[in-house]
């Protein structure tokens, strides 16, 4: 019997460290998860109040729309998200858009939404950062409201140097890809 008590005690000793070892181990894993990284300082370093030029077209080979505006871009969270509001004018209309962007820790890819006046959806993508092409490549999907067909949008969100970046967003309808934005950003002096 006394065996048996001294068994018993070494079984809950042993699962007591496991149960231990998994909690910090969990615990580990949680603060890498919310911490932010090199990503969000990049994401960072593009803080403050931008300019931009908008071209966009509406079906390929069509002439560019233009317009112009203001973007803010701040961290929010904690410095895990980037908030960027615009605002501007849109086919002699006001027009603001609001995205949050940030880097997921654990899946290791980016993820933006993005929302305006100009509908009532959202607008959901995600993707990586492309070293050769110094941008921040995203895909996701769009309503065409025209014809309620879904479309896979791609965007480039490109770092030309520290004063000047460039948004690119492509639409692919039937295996076709055109551009259907480019926004050009410089930083407000």
């Amino acid at each position: 019997m006394k065996r048996n008590s001294y068994l018993l005690a070494i079984v809950c000793l042993l699962l007591s460290f496991s149960a231990n070892a998994q909690d910090a181990a969990a615990q580990k894993a949680w603060e890498a998860y919310m911490t932010p990284g090199e990503m969000h300082k990049m994401l960072a370093s593009a803080d403050g109040n931008w300019k931009y030029t908008m071209s966009m077209w509406m079906a390929p080979g069509a002439e560019p729309m233009k317009s112009e505006g203001s973007c803010m871009n701040r961290m929010i969270l904690g410095g895990r998200y980037q908030e960027s509001t615009f605002k501007g004018d849109f086919m002699g209309m006001p027009f603001e858009g609001v995205s949050i962007t940030g880097f997921d820790n654990a899946k290791k890819t980016f993820h933006s939404n993005w929302i305006d006046n100009m509908g009532t959806g959202i607008m959901n993508s995600e993707g990586k950062w492309d070293d050769a092409a110094k941008a921040v490549i995203l895909t996701g999907k769009s309503l065409d409201p025209a014809t309620g067909k879904e479309m896979t949008t791609k965007t480039s969100m490109k770092v030309i140097d520290d004063n000047n970046h460039l948004m690119e967003m492509f639409m692919v309808d039937n295996g076709q890809e055109f551009k259907t934005m480019e926004l050009k950003l410089v930083r407000a002096k």
